[in-house]
């Protein structure tokens, strides 16, 4: 009697703990990559910031700045057009701090152009695109002239890149790696019964038979564990940005809640795919073998 209690608590003590440890590795794989989600949309934002400076002629009418806007926004390297008038520029203390003075002092009228702010799209990597944008630019009628921050640009371009890269290969690691654990756990889980498969097996049950047990604790186990997974990320965000305010656009709650039916999602299907792998090589595993392994 106290054999089979002992054993029981065994069995239950390593399901509890093989169900901790998947919870464990997916909560890591989510929370990485919910964190290289949001890098991922910053360094495109990034790459989306690049301001073409198009500056009007002084005596140029409305319809006229109107058709440029208009050409402005058709092509296709456009991302948005702001038009930015000649009092909105004097009034702006930050471009005053340019001048030793006011400029209004020397001068008996504004020296300054109306002008578009073009911010383009992420193409604008492509320099070839930008040149023929500015030369197009350059050519209409009442643009006095364009200018295009070509070193802060290539400079933005290579450092997302290579944020990216990085992003990627550590992505790319951390998710083997995530693999190699969840299957070598729940392979161990399997390993202890492998006597109890081989007995069945020799009684002449079929490999689905066999199976069927086993995929049912797996989907079990899949789902606490997913469910687990997804309380310690609410917490974690919750936590974070409770702590440190500044991260408080980690906190999309759209994106959370597509992040936990992942992690969910996830772990039902590894849970279910690496329990099938195990207990399908121990069904096929010769009896002589299963003694020796």
């Amino acid at each position: 009697m106290k054999d089979d209690k002992r054993l029981k608590r065994k069995v239950r003590n390593s399901y509890l703990v093989s169900t901790i440890s998947m919870a464990l590795v997916l909560f890591l794989l989510g929370s990485v990559g919910y964190l290289m989600l949001a890098a991922g949309e910053v360094a495109s934002s990034l790459r989306n910031s690049i301001v073409v400076m198009v500056e009007l002629d002084q005596q140029i009418d409305d319809t006229k700045r109107q058709a440029i806007e208009e050409l402005l926004m058709a092509d296709a390297l456009t991302g948005s057009v702001r038009f930015v008038s000649r009092e909105e520029k004097a009034a702006d203390e930050e471009f005053r701090k340019v001048f030793a003075s006011s400029f209004e002092e020397v001068l008996d009228e504004n020296p300054l152009l109306d002008s578009f702010e073009v911010t383009l799209t992420a193409d604008s990597e492509n320099r070839e695109e930008v040149d023929r944008f500015m030369a197009t630019v350059a050519q209409l009628d009442g643009v006095d002239r364009a200018t295009f921050p070509a070193q802060m640009a290539e400079q933005l371009h290579r450092t997302v890149s290579k944020i990216r890269f990085v992003m990627l290969l550590f992505g790319g690691a951390l998710l083997l790696v995530s693999l190699i654990l969840l299957n070598n756990t729940i392979r161990l889980a399997i390993f202890s019964k492998r006597y109890l498969i081989n007995t069945m097996k020799l009684v002449g049950a079929t490999k689905w038979f066999i199976m069927k047990p086993f995929l049912s604790s797996a989907l079990k186990q899949g789902l606490f564990s997913g469910l687990l997974s997804a309380l310690l990320f609410v917490v974690a965000v919750i936590g974070l940005v409770e702590t440190v305010p500044e991260l408080t656009m980690l906190a999309d709650w759209q994106r959370v809640g597509v992040m936990l039916g992942a992690l969910i999602g996830v772990g039902l299907l590894l849970s279910i795919v690496f329990t099938a792998l195990a207990v399908n090589k121990f069904v096929n595993m010769k009896s002589n073998k299963i003694y020796l392994y």
